[in-house]
């Protein structure tokens, strides 16, 4: 794999994904802050491995890194029947699913790729070349909607955040894990949100976790909070109690890997304790996601499959043993908020009760 690398300068775009005409980079987010270097993902076997590695991550980002690879594929080889199409399409998408089965936005794309590639196959108006045509197009249009998606979700978050504020004070904001422009195709969704406010001058602080074992709020959200001068602090994951009770946080945003239809959501984990904080100290939490991220098929969260890590991400830190040898780890990369700890699920059509996720599922599947 081909690796161009250079350093970190502050006119720097962040750009998790980048895809031209065939050409697919996507940013190593484990060398960050320090590092930035892009991997030239040639098919889906590289993109199988920086989704699995976690080299790009992200509910969203996951979905597109893996779609994206099949459209480098699909681009640059030559197909001489709609069969062997239609079984790359399937094949590829569902061997993609299970880089990292929790997050469900990568199912829910891989489900309208193999859908459209069967109902083109049926076509018999349709040669091989417009077949592969109409999935690039396909595929290219989910990349210019998350971004379109990932905007409006950061409006309506913010509207929401601010409609609970009197006598027009700033707001303090607290995030958990990474959500923005690193975990999506831009702007992001949680960190969306803490954008837009920022962006009317709204926001006094966010408050971002460093978020163990992985530290993606410490190595990426920080990051991302330096880069563009939104005013945040790190904090321990430790310390979200004593924040809540020593300082007025109006809100808790943070993302979503899945939607469960009653409300219940994946999300990295500790996100769960967190929510039971709010609870206590009486603060709003909302989840912000594209709909995308609400799997239809799953009835509540204890169905939701949970990813479990290597034991070695708890017990090394850049490479160097911090817990004694023989010591058993549990690493479950996320956990499972009840509906009954959100206030409300911040998507790209609104913001909604946990409570009415099932009218939205009817509307979705009509």
């Amino acid at each position: 794999i081909f690796i161009l690398v250079f350093y970190i300068t502050n006119k720097m775009a962040l750009e998790a994904i980048k895809y031209n005409n065939g050409k697919l980079e996507v940013l190593d987010q484990t060398l960050l802050p320090v590092i930035t270097r892009y991997i030239n993902v040639q098919g889906v076997e590289d993109g199988w491995k920086v989704i699995n590695k976690m080299q790009v991550r992200g509910a969203p980002a996951i979905a597109m890194v893996g779609c994206l690879s099949l459209a480098v594929e699909l681009k640059n080889d030559n197909y001489s029947e709609k069969s062997s199409v239609r079984r790359e399409v399937e094949g590829k998408m569902n061997y993609l699913i299970s880089a990292r089965p929790t997050a469900v936005n990568i199912k829910i794309a891989a489900e309208q790729l193999i859908k459209l590639a069967n109902k083109l196959y049926r076509d018999d108006s349709i040669n091989v070349e417009n077949m592969v045509s109409e999935i690039l197009r396909s595929i290219d249009n989910m990349f210019k909607k998350d971004i379109d998606d990932n905007r409006a979700i950061g409006d309506f978050g913010a509207d929401e955040i601010l409609k609970n504020i009197i006598d027009n004070n700033l707001v303090r904001v607290l995030t958990h894990c990474n959500t923005g422009s690193l975990a999506t195709t831009g702007y992001g969704t949680a960190l969306g949100v803490v954008r837009s406010l920022h962006s009317r001058r709204k926001l006094e602080q966010v408050y971002c976790t460093e978020t163990r074992p992985y530290n993606q709020g410490a190595r990426l959200t920080a990051y991302e909070l330096v880069h563009e001068n939104i005013p945040g602090t790190l904090i321990c994951d430790d310390m979200v109690a004593a924040l809540m009770k020593s300082r007025k946080i109006n809100a808790v945003v943070v993302g979503a890997d899945r939607v469960a239809a009653n409300g219940d959501t994946a999300n990295k984990i500790g996100t769960y304790q967190i929510a039971i904080l709010a609870k206590y100290h009486e603060v709003p939490f909302y989840v912000a996601a594209p709909r995308t991220s609400i799997d239809f098929d799953i009835i509540a969260g204890d169905k939701i499959p949970i990813e479990e890590r290597p034991e070695r991400e708890m017990t090394h830190l850049n490479d160097q043993r911090i817990a004694a040898k023989g010591i058993q780890c549990w690493n479950p990369a996320f956990d499972v908020t009840p509906a009954d700890l959100i206030t409300g699920i911040i998507t790209e059509v609104g913001v909604i009760n946990p409570k009415d996720l099932k009218q939205l599922v009817s509307i979705d599947r009509q």
